[in-house]
Parts: structure tokens; C-alpha cells; sequence
């Protein structure tokens, strides 16, 4: 079964993917007021499908665990921010504790994640990923990212940078703070990669 976008289909693919790689030498265009903004049809179709087939590489990878997309993302943040309390995750994850229970008795239950007592509260539990949760977790990750290596690599230098401001400008203001990344892990708008 073919999918075909209806942006493509009414430029014509080739026309359409022209417009898209030329996006580096077009002018800004400051468009009509946010609140007065016509359908993006052909982004929004595409950011459906991208996350579609994003989401759709680590879901195949979950499932023989029996996780779900709701343990990938507890799993990456507890690994990627060891330490994390229950109420920072909460708040990260913009999620109920209800909602978080089930998921993070499964990753404590099957030892992918540990916690252990606060070191100022001992009554606070932070989170930390094991050897056998970072190894997932790693696994997750590098899948996702060759999938964003393939696209970058079809894409002009300098993308990579655009595409995580992209991302970071579609965040809610305060949300999404790139500057909280560990500068010695995280290579978000490094210059000369793609």
C-alpha cells in the first residue's frame, strides 16, 4: 500500500521535495499573524507520518518486552538523567502519578530501572537506570538516531542544527530547554554536523 502526501500529490514529488531541500537560500517568511495561519497540511501530514515511523522503529523493539511507548520515554529520561526524583519525571513527562505507576513498577519489577533514597531526604526515591535498562536504552536510542541520520544525510550541512531548533521552537516556552542538555552528552546544534 502507497501513502501519498497531498502536498506532493498537488506539486508533484519532485517539485514539492525541491521546495523542501531549498529551504536554506528561500527568505524568511514572516508569514500572517500565528493566530490567523492557514492549514499546513503538507507538514502536518509529514510530522504524522515522521512520528509515525519514528515511534513505529522503538515499538517494534518494546514489544518483546511488553513495553509500550509510555516505558521508552520513563526509561530514556531516568537514563539519560540519572538521579531523576518521581516528581521531576512527573513534571517532565507532564503526567500523572496514576498514570506513572504502572509503567514504573514494570521497569523497577524487571530490574530496568532502580531507585534509591534521596541524599538530602532519605524519604525522597531517585531513579537510576541499570545495566540491563541503560543497555536498552542505548538500543532505543541508537535505532532512533540512524533513522535521523538517514534524513540528514539526504539534507544540506547545517540541518541538523535547523532541525533541533525546529523541534525546540515547537515546544511550549519553558518545555523544551535544549540548554539542559550535558554539554558533554548532548550534541544538539553542534555546528558541522548534519
Amino acid at each position: 500500500m502507497s501513502i501519498e502526501l497531498t502536498y506532493f500529490r498537488a506539486k508533484g514529488e519532485k517539485g514539492a521535495m525541491a521546495d523542501a531541500l531549498q529551504r536554506d537560500s528561500a527568505p524568511p517568511d514572516a508569514g500572517p499573524p500565528p493566530d490567523a495561519v492557514e492549514p499546513m497540511f503538507d507538514l502536518l501530514e509529514l510530522f504524522f507520518f515522521a512520528y509515525r515511523d519514528f515511534v513505529g522503529d522503538a515499538d517494534r523493539v518494546l514489544t518483546r518486552y511488553n513495553f509500550g511507548r509510555a516505558h521508552h520515554r520513563v526509561l530514556y529520561f531516568v537514563d539519560r538523567r540519572p538521579g531523576l526524583s518521581v516528581a521531576e519525571l512527573l513534571d517532565l513527562l507532564k503526567i500523572t502519578k496514576q498514570s506513572l505507576s504502572r509503567v514504573l513498577k514494570d521497569l523497577l519489577d524487571q530490574n530496568y530501572i532502580e531507585q534509591r533514597p534521596g541524599f538530602n531526604d532519605r524519604r525522597q526515591r531517585l531513579m537510576f537506570p541499570t545495566d540491563k535498562g541503560e543497555a536498552l536504552a542505548l538500543e532505543l536510542a541508537e535505532l532512533q538516531s540512524r533513522r535521523f541520520a538517514r534524513a540528514l544525510a539526504r539534507l544540506p550541512m547545517g540541518a541538523r542544527a535547523q532541525a533541533a531548533a525546529f523541534l525546540a521552537a515547537m515546544c511550549d516556552p519553558g518545555t523544551c530547554d535544549p540548554g539542559t542538555c550535558d554539554p558533554g552528552t548532548c550534541n544538539a546544534g553542534s555546528g558541522d554536523q548534519k
